[in-house]
């Protein structure tokens, strides 16, 4: 019989310089089944050893650190993203779980193939027959959308904006025109040291009345969820800094 693949959640606070006891953001039938694993994809083998030394702090991992098998998606899978079909064939990288070994698919944080690379080796495994088992933990996007008052009926996540000043603005007028439109959240992220001047383009570039939601710290001891218009926004401290990461939401 044919091995199973994991989706194996990570707390959110990598690259943060806090972190919070890694039980009290994954439960412990999360914990238990990345203790006994060990064949491994990921997305960097380092901080996949960094996860593992904290999942086996609370729960005694089955094969030692040192044995753990653990294969690191290609650099060209993080630059462009492996959604799309043609855009890497991860087959070879299942044969563990083709031979009958439960395989886990881990990302730096939250859920691997959310806003993450992973969903080439998800749909590797429906291809082989293999069984996909999502385990539960922190999914970023959801909980900022949960606590940000836009809609939650209809929403939509589109990934990185431009890093070009003047794309991003034409980029976030499209997306707000959308909103405005439909009334679907448009969600999206940005590399942390980026989150001062993607908040200024914010304030800048919509409209009055236009809706921006922030996550930030995100299960930290500091997290923040706020939520109001641009208007009222323009009279208040902004509510990011550069040093933690932040997901971001616009809409009615």
């Amino acid at each position: 019989m044919a091995g199973r693949l994991y989706l194996v959640a990570a707390p959110l606070d990598f690259g943060c310089a806090q972190v919070v006891p890694i039980q009290d953001v994954l439960p412990a039938a999360t914990l238990a089944v990345a203790a006994r694993l060990s064949h491994w994809v990921c997305e960097n083998a380092k901080s996949a050893r960094a996860y593992l030394k904290r999942v086996g702090e609370v729960q005694p991992l089955a094969v030692a650190l040192q044995q753990q098998r653990i294969t690191e998606l290609p650099r060209e899978v993080h630059k462009k993203g492996d959604h799309k079909p043609s855009a890497f064939d991860a087959r070879p990288l299942l044969q563990a779980a083709m031979e009958g070994e439960d395989i886990g698919l881990l990302s730096e944080a939250g859920m691997p193939a959310v806003a993450d690379p992973g969903s080439s080796v998800v749909r590797a495994a429906h291809e082989l027959g293999i069984e996909v088992v999502p385990l539960v933990g922190p999914v970023s996007l959801l909980l900022t959308l949960a606590a940000s008052g836009l809609n939650g009926q209809d929403f939509a996540f589109v990934g990185y904006l431009p890093q070009d000043a003047a794309a991003r603005a034409q980029r976030l007028r499209e997306l707000e025109a959308l909103a405005l439109r439909t009334g679907q959240t448009q969600m999206f992220i940005e590399t942390p040291y980026r989150n001062e001047a993607m908040w200024q383009a914010l304030v800048q570039t919509l409209k009055p009345q236009t809706r921006v939601a922030v996550g930030m710290g995100l299960t930290l001891p500091g997290a923040t969820c706020r939520s109001a218009s641009v208007s009222a926004w323009k009279q208040r401290p902004a509510p990011v800094r550069n040093d933690t990461p932040a997901v971001f939401a616009i809409g009615m």
